[in-house]
C-alpha cells in the first residue's frame, strides 16, 4: 500500500508515488493558500477557478484528491461533486467540500452528493493535513482493493476457461465410458439382455456386460469400483478389457479349447484371478465389488460368483421375487483371496438381475436406504415390465425414493430374460 507522505519522514517522499490533488476554488488567494501547504507535503497540485474549468481537468486526467469550494459562481461544489462522481467511474478519487456552512441537513446534502468529508473555511492546515491523510489512506484502500478484484476476475475466468475445459473433456470421457457397453440389448434365442449403466458424475466406478465363451454358455457380470470420478472410470476401463465380449482371447473368463474354441471358466476361479491381477499390475487403491453369473442356456442353471457385490435378484415367471448370495470379499483388497460359488436354476419366464449398490443403498430424502426389502417392493409394482422399460421403471422409482434426478451413487444392471431353449418354447 502507498504511505502517506509526512513531514517526520521526509525519505518517504522518494519511495511514496506522489498523489495529485485538484483545488478548485474562485478566489486565487485560498488556491494559493492550498496549493503551497499541499506542495510542502508532497503533493503535485492543479489549480481550477471553476467547476466547470475543473471538470475539463479531469475528463483529461483524473485526480486522486479533489478540494472544492461548497459556494462558486456557475456551478457549485455539490453539482460538481455529483457530475464528477459520473465521471470517475471505477477509478475512486477522494472528494473533500470546503464549506463555512454548519447546517445538518446541508452537510448531509453534501453528503448525498458524493462528497467524503468537510472542511470548514477559514481552512486550518492541521486538520487539512489529517483530512488529506485519511483521504489517501482510503484511496490507497481503494485502489488496492480494485486491484485485488481485478485479480480476482482474471482467476475466476481463467477458472472458468479451466473448468469449460475439464467438462468438456469429461463429456468426451463420459461417452468413451458408455461406449464400453457397445451393446445395451441383445436377443438370443433362448432369452433377452438389457443393460443399465447412469454415473452419478460425468463418469463413474460402475461397469455391466455380457460375452459369450460358447453356443450354450452366457457370462454376465456387474462391477462397482470404488470411490467416484475419473481415476474409478479408467479402472473400469481397465477391467473391462479383462472381461471383454469382443475380445475372447484377453477374456480372463474364458479358456482356449484343444479346438481352437473357448469355454468358460468357473466364475470363482475367474475372480481369484483378477484379484491377483489387480495386486499384482494394478498401481491403485482401488478395489472393486464383481459379481460373475455364467448361465447355461440350455438348462436354466447359473453359476454365480459374487464378491461384495449385492445379492443377485431373480424375477419368477409367477411374480415372486428372490434375493440370496454368499456375499464374498471385494476384489483387490487381500492377496490370495479364495471366492465362493452358488447356483441358481432359472425356468423359462424367469430373470436374473445383477444391481449395484447405487440402488439399495440408495438414500432417500429423510436419509433411510433402500435395502433389499425396498427394491423388491419396488420390482413388485414394475411386475409385467419387461426388458429396457422395467429397468427405466426401475430407475424412475428410485428417483421418487430418493427424490432427486441425480443419484449420489453410480446405478447400473444386468438383466437377463431367461426364454429357455427354442424346443422348449
Amino acid at each position: 500500500m502507498t504511505r502517506a507522505v509526512s513531514p517526520t519522514d521526509p525519505g518517504a517522499a522518494a519511495h511514496a508515488p506522489r498523489k495529485n490533488v485538484l483545488v478548485v476554488d474562485d478566489s486565487r488567494l485560498q488556491r494559493r493558500i492550498l496549493t503551497a501547504s499541499l506542495t510542502r507535503w508532497g503533493y503535485d497540485v492543479t489549480q481550477a477557478s471553476t467547476a466547470e474549468e475543473a471538470l475539463a481537468i479531469c475528463q483529461r486526467e483524473m485526480p486522486d484528491l479533489v478540494l472544492s469550494d461548497w459556494v462558486m459562481p456557475g456551478m457549485s461544489g455539490i453539482e460538481f461533486c455529483r457530475i464528477f462522481r459520473d465521471l470517475s467511474g471505477d477509478e475512486y478519487s477522494y472528494f473533500i467540500l470546503l464549506t463555512s456552512k454548519s447546517d445538518k441537513a446541508e452537510v448531509a446534502r453534501g453528503l448525498g452528493s458524493g462528497a467524503d468529508d468537510f472542511l470548514s473555511k477559514p481552512v486550518n492546515n492541521d486538520e487539512l493535513r489529517a483530512r488529506i491523510t485519511v483521504g489517501e489512506r482510503i484511496i490507497d484502500m481503494q485502489r488496492e482493493l480494485t486491484e485485488t478484484n481485478r485479480l480476482m476476475s482474471m482467476t475466476l475466468e481463467e477458472l472458468q476457461r479451466v473448468y469449460d475445459s475439464l467438462d468438456h473433456d469429461l463429456r468426451q470421457a463420459k461417452e468413451l465410458q458408455q461406449s464400453l457397453l457397445r451393446e445395451r440389448q441383445k436377443t438370443l434365442d433362448q432369452g433377452h439382455i438389457s443393460l443399465l449403466l447412469r454415473s452419478s458424475g460425468h463418469v463413474g466406478g460402475d461397469l455391466v456386460g455380457f460375452f459369450q465363451g460358447s453356443p450354450d454358455k452366457l457370462g454376465l457380470f456387474g462391477i462397482d469400483v470404488s470411490g467416484h470420478g475419473i481415476s474409478s472410470a479408467l479402472m473400469t476401463a481397465r477391467l473391462a478389457g479383462y472381461l471383454s465380449g469382443s475380445a475372447p482371447d484377453q477374456n480372463v473368463a474364458l479358456r482356449k479349447t484343444e479346438a481352437g474354441g473357448f469355454e468358460t471358466r468357473p466364475p470363482a476361479e475367474t475372480i481369484a484371478e483378477l484379484n491377483e491381477l489387480v495386486l499384482s499390475e494394478m498401481d491403485t487403491e482401488h478395489y472393486f465389488t464383481l459379481m460373475l453369473a455364467i448361465v447355461d442356456l440350455h438348462t436354466g442353471q447359473v453359476t454365480i460368483a459374487q464378491a461384495g457385490h449385492p445379492h443377485p435378484v431373480v424375477l419368477r415367471a409367477d411374480g415372486r421375487v428372490e434375493q440370496t448370495g454368499t456375499g464374498g470379499f471385494p476384489v483387490g483388497l487381500l492377496a490370495g483371496a479364495t471366492f465362493e460359488q452358488f447356483d441358481i436354476q432359472l425356468a423359462p419366464g424367469d430373470s436374473l438381475l445383477i444391481l449395484s449398490d447405487g440402488v439399495t443403498e440408495c438414500p432417500s430424502s429423510t436419509g433411510e436406504l433402500l435395502e433389499e426389502q425396498g427394491l423388491e417392493e419396488i420390482l413388485r409394482s414394475l411386475g409385467g415390465m419387461r426388458g429396457s422399460a422395467l429397468l427405466e421403471g426401475l430407475v424412475w422409482r428410485l428417483s421418487e425414493y430418493a427424490g432427486v434426478q441425480v443419484f449420489p451413487d453410480d446405478v447400473s444392471a444386468s438383466l437377463f430374460e431367461y426364454t429357455g431353449p427354442p424346443t422348449d418354447r
